[in-house]
């Protein structure tokens, strides 16, 4: 194989670059799966706000779904960079294809676990009798293609690890453009609502799942998944849960926060804010997204250099991640202050949910730079290897912190649904600072001191 990816050599810089460009755009297509769905939603002739607010429920069980995925997949990625970092492919080999078999029988268990307990689980996450329908119509099809969504988020980590951007961002465009192909056929032209976008979902990640799986048992790969490779072993499964753990706690606190909101919300202002909430939500998806994309596309470039004791490199991966991260965050903080609206029309046009949602915007979004901080820290704890840190300060910031505010914040000076919006900039500003502290006095440390 003539290309080997060796992030050793060249511009640390522009190995980073040249991942996060297809690897951002591959997010920004892969957000499209969801947010579509919700657009098209939105602009249903009926019932479009309580159908939005019903899509919005099943988040919590989606993230459940992604946790998954990113404790095998992100878990197991960062150890195969490590392992081809020093040279040693067929290790990383066994712990991809380790890695796949943890994503394919957890995915079945899991579908099988939301399918009995998801009316129970709906209501838990803030459903009402009129909301429930519009939530249990679009799970009860989206939870046929779990196993598809596990295996396309968690072994298309590995196509990115290997360096194949391109690939990677490939992997996410062809079933993206299905989907959103297929939603405003399925949705408005057959007139089947939220069973269309469920549908459309499931067979556009399908067909992205089939193309990963081709990609990486095909000749063009460097490591190819390989049956043989599949047969778990217990020092491996230790490592990538141990590593994944983060990604996977990072999901689950989000869950936990949206069942938090939600049922506050629900108490305190119905279902119009809990419909506010889906918005913000799904505001967040795009605009973390080029975030989550320089940090990503950085992981496998500090893991294959931690793994080639090239230090420096790794500590120059740090400061452009950083520096990128911190710019762009507060430009999206300036641009979501400024014109919320623009925001939230995305979604829904109607006055009384626009009314709600363009004060709750601004309290949600405030200081949002600091979002950034945690992103940048928790990035280099995961992709050196750091899994005590990276998953102490996945719980800080979303179960220690978000959740008890969240449920507490409401009753104080009767704040009431702001109380809601508030507990996420306080954990920004407390979560990122400690993340980002703790990172420079601990790995930056290390890091100068073995240069």
């Amino acid at each position: 194989m003539a290309q080997t990816n060796d992030f050793s050599k060249g511009s640390v810089v522009g190995n980073i670059i040249k991942l996060a460009i297809p690897m951002t755009l591959a997010q920004l297509v892969n957000v499209l799966y969801n947010i579509v769905d919700r657009m098209y939603i939105g602009l249903l002739p009926k019932d479009a706000t309580l159908a939005l607010t019903g899509m919005g429920l099943t988040l919590p069980i989606i993230t459940i779904i992604i946790a998954f995925a990113n404790l095998f997949g992100m878990g197991g990625a960062p150890l195969c960079s490590i392992a081809r970092g020093r040279g040693d492919n067929e290790e990383a080999e066994a712990i991809m294809g380790n890695s796949f078999a943890l994503l394919l029988s957890s995915g079945l268990f899991i579908t099988l676990a939301c399918f009995l307990l998801k009316r129970p689980m709906l209501y838990l996450f803030g459903a009402s009798d009129a909301t429930y329908p519009f939530a249990n119509q679009y799970i009860s099809i989206y939870l046929l293609g779990s196993v598809f969504v596990m295996i396309g988020l968690g072994m298309n980590s590995f196509i990115n690890a290997q360096g194949f951007g391109k690939i990677g961002m490939y992997s996410v465009i062809i079933g993206a453009i299905t989907n959103i192909f297929l939603d405003p056929i399925l949705i408005f032209v057959f007139d089947m609502g939220v069973q269309g976008a469920a549908i459309a979902t499931v067979i556009s990640q399908m067909i992205s799942a089939l193309w990963i799986l081709k990609f990486l048992t095909g000749k063009k790969t460097i490591l190819k998944l390989r049956r043989k490779t599949m047969k778990l072993s217990l020092q491996r499964v230790k490592a990538i849960t141990g590593l994944g753990m983060s990604g996977f706690i990072m999901s689950a606190t989000n869950g936990a926060v949206q069942i938090a909101c939600n049922t506050t919300l629900q108490s305190y202002g119905g279902d119009l804010y809990v419909g506010v909430m889906t918005v913000i939500n799904s505001v967040r998806e795009i605009i973390s997204m080029p975030v989550s994309g320089i940090t990503n596309s950085a992981q496998p470039v500090m893991g294959f250099n931690y793994g080639a004791s090239e230090y420096k490199r790794v500590k120059k991966a740090i400061k452009f991640m950083a520096v990128t991260s911190i710019s762009y965050t507060l430009v999206m903080w300036g641009l979501l202050n400024w014109f919320p609206e623009f925001f939230i029309r995305l979604f829904n046009h109607e006055p009384d949910l626009i009314k709600a949602a363009v004060p709750a915007m601004k309290i949600y979004y405030f200081g949002f730079f600091m979002m950034s901080l945690q992103f940048v820290g928790q990035a280099t704890f995961v992709a050196l290897g750091k899994s005590k840190y990276a998953i102490f300060f996945s719980l800080l910031r979303k179960a220690i912190i978000v959740v008890p505010l969240t449920l507490l914040l409401p009753r104080v000076g009767h704040l009431g649904t702001n109380g809601v919006f508030l507990a996420e900039p306080i954990s920004n500003f407390l979560g990122g600072t400690a993340c980002i502290v703790t990172m420079l006095c601990s790995v930056w440390r290390e890091l100068g001191n073995k240069s």
